[in-house]
């Protein structure tokens, strides 16, 4: 594309944005108030702790499969996701493979014994047979510190979007944007609980997977079906010729970003695993059996969906292209509605109304996954700390569910100011800093709680701790914050770790801490209670 096309392309695309917005404002409203309205209908059935912890346990195996799919197709799947394939090709589309292949180290290993050995939350399941008060602290914060590391990538997906279709281009307006996802997530968990936000994700599932569909199809359709016929053109656009679609565009160019890449690779497998939202799911579910249905069901959907992300990434460079891409937004994440606009046909009715239910949907995906995120840290919160720590055992479901609410607030003003920071980083990439942070502190204490029998508290809490002290002063102090132009903090430099992807060194550290801690530990495993959490955790005898 010369650049005068290139300019026009861009004039006419805000100029047709600026005269359907009210149309576009009013699709995106309808998606909102849509789906608040399900949450206050949910909310009105929430009696009790186990309704807004755990949904009341009512939810079938393809019920909970779908909301599964909706807490993780989240923005990263379909903005982060699509842009980094429209901007690297062959390296961008590794995040949907990491994603996906993730959920056998879920399947295999954790959801049917988390579902027969806990009730509500992570620590439930690590204090069965440790001391319950140490753990439960470090549970509650791995969680919390873990669901904000997720919610920045919300926020920023938000922040675009928002922007995108009101045409804000300051970064005032987009902070704004911010506080308004925020608001919106603390008022779906206060309200709605668990049974609220399974609704939503369910729903919001059905439509990306709807909008995602859609989408592909127009874009296959451009190129007559043919996906020889797409990756050619993209990679042609893409100005980078076949290495757009062969590996080392992003990861492949020196040895460091080859270690970058290894780093990911682990974080992303191993990261689903010890997600606090994800493993809160399979509490929903009335058994063990259900709880491993419900994975089956989501790993179906959410490898349809990522397959479709080859068709909506190559389909945004091919038709788009990375200069125009680049121009909304640097990381890429307006790949996606840019692609919308464009197949409905830019300047027209039609591609004002694609943009807007694709935007829609993916505004909802944010809310949804946000709103999973909260329940998951203010669950652990009230349930870990407050009850079981703080008032020890003593307070009411009622006390307990009310410091829930008040721990929403407090996260989702955390979560406002830091995804706002965040709002121009890619995000994919911030969505694997969450995974590494998880793989690094929750993965190695659940897997050794389940299957080792010599696991002590002091093994799980180096564990946990060490885990998350190292990734998240390993984030700290990466290009992902400064040191470079598309960091965090882009005018200052105090890099010192070169990989942007802390996991392969916190991941195997926050498993070498369990042993040692465990090894070293003066106090005696209690191998009867190891017994009976086996026994519970395979069989499901004495399951909630």
């Amino acid at each position: 594309m010369s650049a005068a096309a290139h300019s026009s392309s861009l004039v006419l695309a805000a100029s047709s944005t600026t005269e359907h917005r009210p149309l576009i404002i009013s699709l995106f409203a309808v998606f909102v108030a849509a789906t608040l309205a399900i949450t206050v209908w949910a909310g009105r059935q929430t009696k009790s702790a186990s309704d807004f912890y755990a949904g009341g346990r009512q939810f079938t195996a393809f019920q909970n499969g779908l909301a599964v799919s909706g807490d993780y197709m989240s923005a990263a799947s379909f903005l982060g996701i699509a842009g980094a394939i429209a901007l690297f090709g062959y390296d961008g589309f590794l995040y949907s493979i990491g994603f996906l292949v993730a959920w056998l180290v879920a399947l295999l290993l954790v959801a049917e014994p988390l579902r027969n050995s806990g009730r509500y939350t992570m620590g439930d399941v690590l204090a069965y047979r440790m001391r319950q008060r140490p753990v439960r602290t470090a549970a509650g914060v791995s969680t919390i510190v873990v669901s904000i590391f997720y919610l920045l990538a919300q926020m920023a997906g938000a922040g675009v979007l928002v922007a995108l279709l009101l045409g804000i281009t300051g970064d005032t307006g987009k902070i704004l944007i911010v506080a308004l996802v925020g608001v919106l997530m603390i008022l779906y968990v206060t309200i709605g609980g668990m049974k609220g936000t399974t609704w939503v994700q369910m729903v919001k599932a059905v439509l990306l997977i709807a909008g995602a569909l859609l989408m592909t199809f127009m874009v296959l359709w451009k190129f007559d079906f043919n996906v020889s016929d797409l990756l050619g053109t993209a990679a042609e656009k893409s100005g980078h010729g076949k290495a757009f679609l062969e590996p080392g565009l992003k990861y492949g160019a020196t040895g460091v970003s080859k270690l970058d890449f290894i780093s990911l690779g682990i974080a992303l497998v191993l990261g689903t695993a010890g997600l606090p939202h994800i493993l809160i799911r399979f509490y929903t579910v009335p058994t063990a059996k259900a709880a491993r249905k419900s994975v089956n069901w989501a790993i179906g959907i959410i490898g349809a969906f990522y397959l479709m992300t080859i068709a909506l990434g190559f389909g945004a460079a091919a038709l788009i292209g990375p200069d125009e891409i680049k121009a909304k937004n640097p990381a890429g994440n307006a790949a996606a509605p840019q692609l919308a606009e464009y197949l409905g046909g830019v300047g027209t009715t039609g591609g004002a109304v694609l943009l807007a239910v694709i935007s829609a949907v993916a505004f909802a995906t944010i809310l949804a996954v946000v709103a999973g995120l909260t329940l998951a840290s203010s669950s652990s919160f009230a349930h870990d700390i407050y009850a079981n720590v703080i008032r020890r055992g003593k307070a009411t479901e009622k006390e307990e569910m009310r410091a829930a609410r008040w721990a929403t607030v407090a996260i989702g003003i955390v979560s406002i100011a830091l995804g706002a920071m965040a709002r121009d980083l890619n995000v994919a990439g911030l969505v694997a800093l969450a995974f590494a942070v998880a793989a690094s502190a929750n993965l190695p204490t659940i897997l050794y709680s389940l299957f080792w029998k010599r696991f002590t508290t002091q093994g799980a809490l180096w564990s946990i701790y060490g885990g998350l002290a190292s990734s998240v002063v390993l984030v700290l102090f990466s290009p992902v914050v400064s040191g470079k132009a598309s960091s965090m903090f882009p005018d200052v430099d105090f890099a010192w770790f070169p990989l942007e992807n802390p996991g392969l060194i916190s991941i195997p550290l926050g498993f070498l801490l369990g042993w040692i801690g465990s090894v070293v530990s003066k106090e005696e495993p209690d191998t009867d209670k190891y017994a009976e959490l086996e026994v519970k955790s395979l069989t499901g005898t004495g399951a909630h």
